[in-house]
């Protein structure tokens, strides 16, 4: 308590608090425009944090890192173009109600399940960090081969309809993956001599396109439908009451606590990132759904405005903000590429993360891990103030207009990342690509998981492999790689369940027709 004590006593001087506060409105504006990731946000503003007390600076990359995860459903729900990352899958759910009618709804589950996910993550951090960077410790490559394993094995959940497009689409993220120098040989594949093409195609300018551009091609051809139909252009949501009933705040409970407990997890460990702590819990969030609420008179379906399609990613995307943290300040191990960042801002000010931080200023680390907590109830009400801010701005603008907007942020937030024409170029092509798998009904989120997930796996399997002498039986070692079993076996009990609930149906449908004849 103690040492809490003095990351308050250190918080609560107004500056600290002032750059805190700033950090969190500049993170939601940053976070809601189309096209600019949370990472492009934190490096933006480390040289304005270079002048600063170390304080002051932390606490305002700390703002800016919590709340622009969160700010990124904005864009997601209104227009569907996420503004972060994070917002992947928020799209689905949260644009499907906003097209309902019911945007400030949607908007208001967002905000309160980033909130949720963003105090627990924090409060484990404060309480937990020890025995969480302990555990992180014993993630060698195995576990994380395994852990890549169990991520792409969610996909299973992801796969409405056709599973065999499901699988295609995760079998092209993965190639996608490939891409560039290997990892394991060091030698390019698929580079055809482009020297753009080396370290793979640009993650982020590619995530725009798929998003992005992909929802302006969307736009377009409504508009021409509408010009071909004459019919009146369809308005861009209005946002209306963002009041949350308390049947559906009970209703959304076990879906913040489950989606902020995989946040958390998927945080402490080294290299897995928020997408994959998204993608885990929207999948088990639509397991949930399914056998609770699907079919219910008035329901809407998984994919068309499902409640807790919006709560579960967006409670684990800022439950891995502050759990990321664990292994950074503990061990000087960067959770994700964020976080990565946040080691280039404490750099600045002579701030070495790892075990002496702890003794060698005390004040700062505690400072940093309380900043995290206070941070997430400033975000409440700053969030709905940004929201009504950003609607009257931007969301009122024309849909012909609009069109130019979300491309010129598209094409802008992709050329920032590295000042590169070729990513435009790669934003168009990964929007038109995007556009034809939705015409094909080719579900994207497979893809992207495959993307993600892809490099990760191919090195942490060779490494293992390598460390074991090619033995594949070191993946399945309940003595020395305990946890890579559990993950493993658990991976396979997603592939095997929807079989067996497949079989089951089939028996039911037989024996309801023989009952008949």
């Amino acid at each position: 308590m103690d040492q809490i004590a003095l990351g308050f006593s250190e918080l609560l001087q107004p500056a600290v608090l002032m750059m805190l506060t700033i950090g969190v409105f500049a993170g939601l504006v940053v976070g809601s425009i189309p096209g600019v990731n949370d990472n492009i946000a934190f490096a933006v503003f480390i040289p304005f944090s270079f002048n600063l007390p170390a304080e002051q600076a932390l606490a305002l990359m700390v703002g800016i890192y919590c709340a622009a995860a969160a700010g990124g459903a904005i864009p997601a729900i209104m227009i569907r173009v996420p503004g972060t990352a994070s917002a992947l899958l928020t799209t689905i759910n949260g644009n499907a109600m906003a097209r309902k009618g019911q945007a400030g709804q949607a908007l208001s589950i967002a905000m309160v399940s980033s909130v949720v996910g963003g105090l627990l993550s924090a409060l484990v951090l404060l309480v937990f960090a020890p025995a969480l960077a302990k555990v992180a410790l014993r993630f060698g490559y195995v576990e994380n081969a395994a852990l890549t394993i169990l991520g792409l094995s969610s996909v299973v959940g992801l796969l409405s309809g056709n599973v065999l497009k499901g699988v295609i689409s995760a079998m092209l993220g993965l190639l996608i993956s490939t891409i560039g120098y290997s990892q394991v040989t060091g030698y390019p594949r698929y580079t055809f001599g482009s020297i753009n093409l080396i370290e793979g195609i640009p993650f982020v300018p590619m995530l725009v396109g798929l998003f992005g551009v992909a929802a302006v091609f969307d736009l377009l051809r409504d508009q021409a439908q509408e010009r071909r139909e004459n019919t009146e252009a369809e308005k861009l949501p209005e946002i209306g009451s963002m009041r949350l009933g308390r049947t559906l705040i009970r209703r959304l409970i076990p879906t913040w606590l489950t989606s902020a407990a995989i946040g958390n997890f998927i945080g402490v460990l080294p290299g897995a990132g928020m997408l994959m702590a998204i993608y885990i819990a929207y999948d088990q969030a639509g397991r949930r759904f399914r056998k609770h609420f699907a079919g219910r008179k008035g329901e809407a379906k998984w994919d068309e405005g499902a409640p807790e399609g919006i709560a579960a990613p967006e409670a684990a995307n800022n439950a891995v903000t502050a759990s990321s943290m664990v292994p950074l300040l503990s061990l000087g191990i960067p959770g994700n590429s964020t976080s990565a960042l946040f080691i280039g801002a404490m750099a600045l000010h002579g701030l070495v993360p790892g075990p002496l931080l702890f003794t060698q200023h005390a004040d700062i680390a505690w400072m940093i891990m309380v900043a995290f907590l206070a941070c997430n109830i400033i975000m409440g009400p700053a969030a709905y103030i940004v929201i009504r801010t950003v609607s009257r701005v931007i969301f009122s603008i024309p849909k012909n207009v609009m069109v130019g907007v979300i491309v010129l942020l598209c094409l802008l937030g992709a050329y920032s990342d590295g000042n590169n024409l070729f990513n435009i170029w790669v934003a168009l092509g990964a929007g038109a690509v995007a556009y034809l798998m939705k015409i094909a009904n080719i579900p994207l989120g497979p893809a992207i998981l495959g993307l993600v997930l892809g490099g990760q796996m191919e090195a942490s399997i060779a490494n293992s492999l390598s460390i074991s002498r090619g033995d594949w039986l070191v993946f399945i070692d309940p003595v020395n790689h305990p946890i890579s079993a559990i993950m493993l076996l658990a991976a396979l009990l997603m592939w095997v369940a929807p079989a067996l609930r497949g079989l089951r149906h089939m028996r039911a449908n037989r024996c309801a027709k023989g009952q008949r004849s």
